[in-house]
């Protein structure tokens, strides 16, 4: 599967943001039964979801389409799940997962759903939210080692985890993440890498702030996040272009394949005074891979 870039939250029991999903140019568009919904509306939010899936086949989907369900131990799970399967989402992300039991857990649940709605066994992904309560962050290297069929990456949070921790910030006193959340966001894209899933970078809150996100962005994806959560339509764009390698990477890329192509089957090639071996030439493929996914 190649990687998703944006991940756009909307409400679930929104009508008015529902209607605009389409038009947002997001990889995928999650929508949310868990924290932007009341208790009160959960029922009505799950109503809306579905009908928006069953609406959307899925060979004719501009984005994947995906559920954010409320925790496992909330009470709610069954009721998410059965009103949202038979509409067939793309995934469901699970917020406040404690580790790889829970994707087991949510996994069974899926299983046995799909069946009773006639759709292929293991069709419907799951994304964890896999640092929003003290004791997730320790499990996160267990994922390589507990393989689960559906997961599609791992992404982070820090607001709950602040709650979680009785934080008063999750911030530094630059306005940077202070260092349990870059600590987790580090071993979070670990723990992705090590499993071989989309590494998915948090939210950036300020959405007026498009400088700001790109720079961030463009941060992320150097160290290797494959993509970003949206807490707003107006940063899918800049999360978008800012996942993608630019002009020069592509050029370099283009240039490292064709040495070792001249090469002739050769395992290292010198290019602009550099000695490049295999892992570089997966690199430069993986580069032009992802641009030729996106229209590049």
């Amino acid at each position: 599967m190649i990687d998703l870039r944006s991940w756009l939250f909307i409400p679930g029991d929104s009508e008015k943001k529902l209607a605009k999903a389409d038009s947002t140019g997001a990889d995928a568009l999650i929508f949310d039964l868990e924290d932007s919904v009341a208790p009160e509306h959960k029922a009505r939010g799950r109503e809306l979801v579905a009908g928006l899936l069953a609406d959307r086949p899925q060979a004719a989907r501009t984005s994947q389409l995906w559920v954010r369900i409320n925790p496992l131990d909330s009470g709610m799970v069954l009721d998410d799940l059965v009103a949202v399967v038979a509409a067939a989402p793309d995934g469901v992300m699970l917020p406040k997962c404690a580790g790889p039991a829970d994707i087991a857990q949510l996994s069974f649940y899926l299983d046995a759903l799909e069946a009773q709605a006639g759709l292929s066994a293991g069709s419907i992904a799951i994304l964890p939210v896999a640092t929003e309560t003290a004791a997730a962050p320790f499990t996160l290297g267990e994922y390589a080692r507990v393989r689960q069929a559906r997961l599609a990456g791992l992404t982070w949070g820090a607001e709950d985890l602040a709650a979680a921790l009785g934080a008063s910030t999750n911030l530094d006193p630059a306005g940077g993440w202070a260092l349990t959340y870059r600590t987790v966001r580090t071993l979070t894209l670990l723990g992705a890498k090590a499993a071989g899933v989309q590494a998915v970078d948090t939210l950036y809150v300020d959405f007026r702030d498009e400088a700001g996100l790109r720079a961030s962005s463009r941060a992320s994806r150097a160290e290797g996040f494959t993509g970003r959560l949206a807490i707003h339509p107006a940063q899918v764009a800049a999360i978008n272009e800012s996942y993608l390698p630019d002009a020069a990477e592509v050029a370099f890329a283009e240039r490292v394949v064709a040495a070792f192509e001249a090469a002739g089957g050769a395992g290292t090639v010198g290019l602009d005074g550099r000695m490049l071996d295999i892992p570089h030439l997966k690199q430069a493929r993986a580069v032009l891979a992802k641009v030729g996914a996106y229209g590049g």
